[in-house]
């Protein structure tokens, strides 16, 4: 385990608890870096990472500079905090995160760990002095650690489903509310496409904060653009430009991207359409439909850890034109296994069902049974006890596309071990 990963276990016992009093005891110990710090923050379901990591890339591009603040990461914890699409080093980390213990006061109520990891960013971009800061809400919106900037320069929401009802409420309503949370008065907003019980919500609140606001939808595919290997490319509000991450859903993700871009180019900033282009093409955001290789054979990896996320995953699949395809699944065990089960798997696929390492796994022997209960033509359903021989098994039993999906933390655990 290296320092980092130590360190941080000191403040794991503390849990996810939502709430900004910690936090903000701690910035204003630390000296409120944060008041120092011009953002664009970013709240939703899905697609939240893709539209930062748009956003810092573009930004960079544009010559500004930027820090980006994500999470989870995959493999390192330095991945979370990046500055001009640079993780930060160990090192530096190492030293942020003891100036963010020195100033906890053990009178008051210890920070979790996300809430120490999210004060050590603020100071970083302090720090170094930033022209902006792309931060990614870690759960919810209106209770999330990040929440503590009262003048963003652009809060955006990019999707609205069902998950994580254990703490932010039972329905999509419910959700929409803590995700709303993070609009601010008078403050611009742009908003992705939301189911209409989502939007009813989010609308009400843009009205009563008085937000500008642009409602975005997605953008064009250009049909017949993409020759050999090349990009697809698209088009929003007349940019062209070639899309590097896969899945039809980066069409809204780039396109709220650019929506965002273009109220900081009426705030005065100069972004030129170059820019967009060159960002867009640059961006890389790991984990999700990614096309990798393990032992000789093509590998497709992708997070689909959510009903939402497995159905963009399902349709992509879909377009390969595979006849079969053999998934490596593990999964936490709060998460909708069923629905995520239905958005992906069809008659003559086969699964390898696996436990997620260090982490709330679902049991894998209950989800055999909700998979061949689920779809009763499966070519094949079993349980193995970790990933290594379920990848084994999956390349020898057959020549099918082998997908690996159902976690990120799954997908973390494959990077840091297989060498890829």
């Amino acid at each position: 385990m290296n320092s980092i990963e130590s360190f941080l276990k000191r403040f794991e016992h503390f849990g996810v608890e939502l709430g900004l009093e910690r936090i903000y005891q701690l910035l204003d110990n630390l000296g409120n870096p944060h008041q120092q710090v011009p953002i664009i923050h970013v709240a939703g379901t899905n697609g939240k990472g893709s539209v930062c990591a748009y956003l810092s890339s573009i930004l960079t591009a544009a010559g500004y500079k930027v820090g980006r603040y994500t999470s989870p990461h995959l493999v390192d914890w330095t991945e979370r905090i990046c500055l001009n699409e640079q993780q930060i080093s160990p090192t530096k980390l190492e030293e942020l995160l003891e100036e963010v213990e020195a100033a906890i006061n053990p009178e008051q109520a210890s920070p979790t760990l996300f809430e120490v990891i999210t004060a050590a960013a603020w100071l970083y971009f302090a720090q170094q002095e930033v022209d902006v800061a792309v931060v990614e809400v870690g759960l919810g919106g209106r209770l999330d650690a990040t929440n503590v900037c009262q003048q963003p320069m652009v809060t955006v929401i990019t999707s609205i489903s069902w998950e994580h009802w254990q703490r932010l409420g039972p329905t999509l309503a419910d959700i929409a509310g803590e995700k709303a949370g993070i609009l601010k008065p008078g403050c611009p907003a742009v908003i992705g496409q939301l189911p209409p019980e989502a939007e009813k919500v989010v609308q009400k609140r843009v009205n009563d904060l008085e937000c500008p606001v642009v409602w975005v939808k997605p953008a064009e595919l250009l049909e017949g653009s993409r020759e050999n290997d090349s990009l697809p490319m698209a088009n929003y509000q007349g940019i062209e430009y070639p899309l590097p991450l896969l899945g039809d859903v980066q069409l809204i993700n780039s396109a709220i991207a650019i929506a965002t871009i273009h109220i900081l180019e009426k705030q005065g900033w100069q972004i030129f359409p170059a820019a967009i282009k060159e960002g867009i093409a640059n961006t890389k955001w790991p984990g999700r439909l990614q096309w990798t290789k393990w032992q000789d054979r093509k590998l497709l990896i992708d997070g689909a850890h959510n009903t939402a996320a497995a159905q963009v995953l399902g349709r992509y699949v879909r377009t390969l034109n595979y006849q079969s395809i053999s998934w490596v699944m593990g999964m936490l065990s709060t998460k909708e296994h069923s629905e995520i089960f239905r958005a992906l798997i069809r008659p003559g696929d086969r699964l390898y069902l696996v436990p997620v390492p260090d982490h709330s796994s679902a049991d894998t022997g209950q989800l055999t049974t909700i998979a061949k209960n689920i779809c009763t033509e499966l070519a094949f359903c079993q349980a193995y006890p970790n990933l290594r021989t379920a990848m084994e098994e999956a390349v020898v039993d057959s020549e099918n596309l082998i997908v690996l999906c159902g976690s990120l933390y799954l997908l973390g655990y494959f990077l840091a071990t297989s060498g890829n």
